[in-house]
């Protein structure tokens, strides 16, 4: 953020100074000097950054908050512009990468509370044969033949972070359907910024690849981890970007 002093206003600018504060703020998030989902900086630093005092500042957020161009929460206040609202249509569908080409394809999830696999439980930071839960995820044609698998394991950190998830603890049979769409939807309300690293590998012929997606959260917490199988021969993986905590 490039220090701004807006003390003198231009000719015929009547705004209070606050006004012309959050109008200072709302450009920036427009640029997208703060992101959709990130936390704003705090009020001892904005108010020092342009120059006034933090009860102007606490003025000009909350005109923000009124206009939607902010949100606050536990955390803090966030940029919601222009992020999308999480109740879209088409808001990302947990796992990533679950959403095959053929339209005929037969989708199956279900979670367990177990331990994870040893390298999932590396990754998340889990002491080894703890138990979290564990998503698994199948689709295939009609006729049989599997098109993807994607096996999660969720953090400590999500489930305690995230209610949605940890609800599911009581229902992680195995055979009970799991329906986590929503799963980066419940973490972006929670106030969590997503981002994802994705590793391919090819798994024994050039018929299928995997893909090793981890996630954390802002504060570099692990929230899962999937490793995704795809039969590059019948379905093709098309990458979508991920989204920021909602406000």
């Amino acid at each position: 953020m490039a220090r701004t002093t807006p003390h003198d206003p231009p000719p015929g600018d009547a705004r209070p100074l606050y006004g012309r504060i959050a109008a200072l703020l709302l450009d920036e998030l427009r640029a997208g000097t703060i992101p959709p989902g990130e936390r704003l900086p705090g009020e001892r630093h904005l108010a020092a950054h342009y120059g006034v005092s933090r009860e102007t500042v606490r003025q000009a957020l909350e005109v923000l908050r009124r206009s939607g161009a902010v949100a606050t929460d536990r955390r803090g206040s966030h940029a919601t512009l222009p992020g999308r609202p999480v109740e879209a249509a088409d808001s990302l569908t947990f796992p990533v990468g679950a959403r095959p080409v053929d339209p005929y394809a037969v989708d199956r999830a279900t979670v367990t509370w177990e331990a994870p696999p040893p390298e999932h439980a590396r990754a998340l930071g889990l002491a080894p044969h703890r138990p979290t839960l564990v998503h698994r995820y199948r689709s295939v044609t009609p006729d049989g033949r599997s098109l993807r698998t994607a096996v999660t394991s969720f953090s400590a950190v999500a489930l305690a972070e995230v209610a949605e998830l940890a609800r599911y603890r009581d229902r992680a049979d195995g055979a009970t359907p799991a329906q986590l769409r929503r799963a980066y939807d419940w973490m972006r309300k929670a106030g969590l910024s997503l981002h994802h690293q994705d590793a391919i590998t090819q798994v024994g012929d050039a018929s299928s690849v995997r893909v090793t997606r981890r996630v954390h959260d802002q504060y570099a917490r692990p929230l899962e981890i999937t490793d995704l199988v795809v039969d590059a021969e019948r379905d093709a993986l098309v990458y979508e970007f991920t989204l920021p905590a909602a406000g």
